[in-house]
């Protein structure tokens, strides 16, 4: 009568730790490359060219559901009429409408890699229904 399996080979043990300490060595190595990457701020000028096209892209779709609908969308997943693209623009913003969908807060998450610091003029916003006092949306 059998009380389980037989045990493993201790050298099948001693391939196996090695191969997990192995995984958890690159694990810890990545990390510490991105990290690096994101405090050198190489990414920066990257980060704030996708950014500005993620809001741009975004602005100009809230603003035709607008002109469409009569009013801002409730949700970016309201915008009807996206092309695939815009998929990764939508993802990259968060938004925020006024209850009475008059105004709308949209802020850049993320660029490329890491979130941008580029701002736009208040020239930009002039005639849309950007309202700061909206925002940053939770």
């Amino acid at each position: 009568m059998s009380n389980g399996p037989p045990p493993l080979p201790r050298q099948f043990s001693r391939v196996w730790l090695a191969a997990i300490a192995g995984v958890l060595l690159c694990g810890a190595i990545g990390v510490t490359v991105i990290v690096a990457v994101a405090r050198s701020g190489i990414t920066r000028p990257i980060d704030n060219m996708f950014g500005d096209q993620h809001l741009k892209t975004v602005v100009a779709l809230v603003e035709l559901h607008k002109v469409r609908f009569g009013e801002y969308p409730r949700t970016l997943s309201d915008l009807r009429f996206t092309g695939e693209w815009d998929a990764i623009h939508i993802q990259s913003v968060s938004y925020c409408a006024a209850d009475d969908r008059r105004s709308y807060y949209v802020g850049v998450t993320r660029g490329w890699a890491f979130k941008p610091d580029a701002t736009q003029s208040p020239d930009f916003w002039r005639g849309t229904g950007f309202s700061p006092a909206l925002g940053p949306c939770r």
